[in-house]
């Protein structure tokens, strides 16, 4: 067998998450500058712009400010050697870690050395659904694809576990106390550089959407929030693709839903070699990963899958698994791929997840990888699985090892 050269994780650095509205902490700063904020920072951390082979960005909505190739706007705005050519790319939610694993293979391939990648998206700026793509705006386009929203998708994964309200609620809940308790145990301290003003104050340092007091009774008054749009014929879609499925429960209310925010997050991928040479200490070995889909009406599922083809390439059994990062594209998808594989519950999303502090649909994936890392780093090391569903049922996984 031909051998191939690894590719590593030297560091991994990410925005706090603004929410995603006019009065959202984040909403006075373009897309270009949270990338910038985080470029400078990479530099400031000991990283030589002049050594990189390329930056890679994942952007889910590639109009307005996140158009025209929104990664080498960003490194020509941040000062960065005029020879990186920067690529954009847009799979959905897995763009984020789409764009890390494009990374690593290229390394792995010997064909580069360095490479900056992750993701950005700014939500207040440049709304989900604004770039009117024909999936979702295309009558025909949209029938014969069954389109359906993705809050109704989840309510079908949840009704086909039959799944409780209080179940989907509950796992919720668990995300807003996680992830207020990670922020006051520090365990962010090392990867989220706060963004600044022109003058250099400090704009955001926090994820703003937390809600450390929140309870179950709270959460439990919310009304469904996809009920409409079922009614609406979304129903319909999920009647003809399942007809065995009776009536969707609309259990997900804006509470057991991801947050809509601003963010951005980008990770170092190189050879050990090109780290060697500019005195970087690897933090994490990117030992496989794996791009899947399901049928795009149940949509949500395709993590599953991905993580088992994933797991095979690496030869890895998911009880070899010390945590796993699921983007929290709603309650429900988390619990099924929970079940689904067979998980330890208390071994997934450590630290709270998108439903307390929001999914930035381009950047999740990038977040989601320096979560992983940093919290293995706390338990001495380890294997972890980065995992994230898409529209149209695309899903991606990436295993790591610490």
């Amino acid at each position: 067998m031909t051998s191939r050269t690894e590719a590593w994780v030297f560091d991994a650095v990410r925005t706090p998450r603004g929410r995603g509205r006019a009065e959202g902490a984040l909403a006075g700063v373009s897309p270009i500058s949270l990338v910038g904020g985080l470029l400078h920072a990479l530099v400031e951390r000991g990283l030589d712009a002049h050594q990189v082979d390329d930056v890679l960005l994942g952007c889910v909505t590639q109009v307005g400010e996140q158009g025209s190739d929104i990664a080498r706007m960003a490194t020509l705005m941040a000062g960065w050697p005029e020879a990186l050519p920067g690529m954009t790319l847009s799979r959905f939610c897995t763009s984020g870690l789409d764009a890390i694993t494009h990374a690593a293979a290229r390394v792995m391939a010997g064909m580069d050395e360095l490479i900056v990648a992750g993701g950005v998206e700014s939500m207040s700026r440049v709304p989900m659904f604004s770039d009117r793509g024909a999936w979702f705006s295309d009558p025909d386009v949209a029938r014969k694809t069954g389109f359906l929203h993705m809050g109704v998708s989840a309510d079908l994964v949840a009704t086909r576990d039959g799944r409780s309200r209080e179940a989907l609620d509950s796992w919720a809940l668990r995300s807003h106390h996680r992830a207020a308790g990670a922020w006051e145990a520090g365990h962010f301290d090392q990867s989220v550089i706060p963004v600044l003003n022109a003058s250099g104050d400090h704009v955001l340092d926090r994820d703003e959407r937390i809600r450390a007091d929140l309870t179950l009774e709270a959460l439990a008054e919310r009304p469904p929030a996809f009920a409409a749009i079922g009614e609406k014929g979304a129903d319909a879609v999920v009647k003809a693709r399942y007809p065995e499925t009776e009536e969707v429960q609309h259990l997900h209310t804006s509470g057991s839903a991801p947050g809509i925010v601003d963010g951005a997050a980008l990770v170092v991928v190189g050879s050990r070699a090109a780290g060697a040479a500019l005195g970087l200490e690897p933090v994490a070995r990117l030992v496989s990963f794996a791009q899947a889909a399901v049928e795009p009406v149940l949509m949500l599922t395709g993590p599953v899958p991905a993580t088992r083809k994933a797991l095979k390439r690496a030869g890895w059994m998911v009880p070899q698994v010390d945590l796993w990062e699921i983007n929290e594209s709603f309650s429900g998808p988390v619990l099924h791929v929970i079940d689904a594989l067979e998980l330890r519950a208390e071994r997934v999303n450590v630290d709270g997840g998108a439903i307390a502090m929001g999914h930035p649909l381009g950047a999740s994936g990038a977040i989601l990888v320096g979560t992983l890392i940093d919290a293995l780093t706390r338990r001495g090391g380890g294997r972890g699985v980065v995992t994230l569903c898409g529209g149209a049922g695309v899903a991606v996984s990436a295993l790591l090892e610490v």
